[in-house]
């Protein structure tokens, strides 16, 4: 009778599977062709793509578009390592101010912790606007075509804060930082020996954001960074395509056919290639993220 209830039981629940199944398959699915067009469309030739449109199996290939990004020589190297050298200090600096910062208002006995709420949520409902935040960086910080101006503006998040926050005071018990206090640990080695690591996931997550902030930021390049040496990936990128835009719109004027001109010129594989440049990278990183993730999900689901 047991056996026949265990088979009957996975029966019942089979079909369910099943259906499940299938719909999270299609729906990945949806979420990978996307990528996978855009990494052949920069594969395929300019002219079959002009003419056949986007496809999956194109019937010419060819590396023009990445011949014609990485002919930009020594340059997209360095602006490949700024923005590696901005992802990663600017990425560690935010996380370890939001972390302090979060920490800080999550303490029930801060006694300024009412004040500091309310000034960062403050920010949140009314900024400065562009002008004052550029005069602010340049003039008075006195970052302007400094490295610093791409990290610093964007080193604090308030969304982020405010997620951190309620992160510690749910997943952190006052218990144990009492007990880290009464065996003598100070402010720093309580935050770093046992909240850290108990925050993990929250951490992961808000470093994968921060992350993908830094990596694809090229506005503050544009407002703020001259030379060429600090350029980061994304700003450097953009400028190819809009040079490629000028070339096309000179030769058209010139008399020369715009069909001719963007098929000397890989005008919409370029594109592809820019996309799928700036997103690998990120894409490979995810991975070392994910098990925070899956930490992050099971958080609070069991009660002791």
């Amino acid at each position: 009778m047991i056996k026949k209830t265990k088979r009957s039981f996975h029966s019942i629940n089979k079909g369910p599977d099943i259906i499940i199944t299938i719909f999270f398959a299609i729906f990945a699915l949806s979420c990978i062709l996307p990528f996978l067009t855009v990494i052949m469309s920069s594969l395929t030739d300019e002219t079959t793509l002009i003419k056949n449109g986007y496809s999956l199996f194109p019937k010419h290939m060819s590396l023009k578009a990445y011949t014609y990004i990485f002919d930009q020589g020594q340059q997209i190297i360095k602006s490949f390592g700024v923005s590696v050298f901005i992802t990663i200090i600017g990425t560690a600096i935010s996380v370890m101010m939001t972390a302090f910062y979060a920490y800080a208002l999550s303490r029930p006995k801060f006694r300024y912790k009412k004040f500091f709420n309310y000034m960062a949520f403050f920010t949140m409902l009314f900024g400065g606007g562009l002008v004052p935040t550029y005069l602010v960086v340049t003039h008075v910080v006195g970052l302007k075509d400094s490295i610093w101006a791409l990290i610093l503006p964007m080193a604090l998040n308030v969304f982020f804060i405010i997620v951190m926050r309620t992160f510690f005071k749910s997943s952190v018990p006052d218990s144990i930082i009492e007990a880290a206090q009464i065996d003598g640990a100070g402010e720093f080695m309580t935050f770093f020996k046992i909240v850290l690591p108990i925050s993990l996931p929250s951490v992961a997550t808000i470093s994968l954001f921060t992350t993908l902030g830094y990596w694809n930021d090229w506005f503050n390049a544009l407002l703020y960074i001259d030379s060429a040496h600090i350029t980061p990936l994304q700003y450097l990128l953009m400028q190819i395509d809009r040079n490629m835009q000028f070339l096309i719109q000179n030769a058209s004027d010139m008399g020369m056919g715009a069909g001719e001109a963007s098929n000397q010129l890989p005008a919409e594989t370029v594109k592809m290639a820019i996309v799928v440049i700036s997103t690998i990278p990120i894409a490979c990183a995810y991975p070392f993220f994910q098990k925070y993730f899956i930490q992050g999900l099971t958080v609070g689901a069991v009660k002791e």
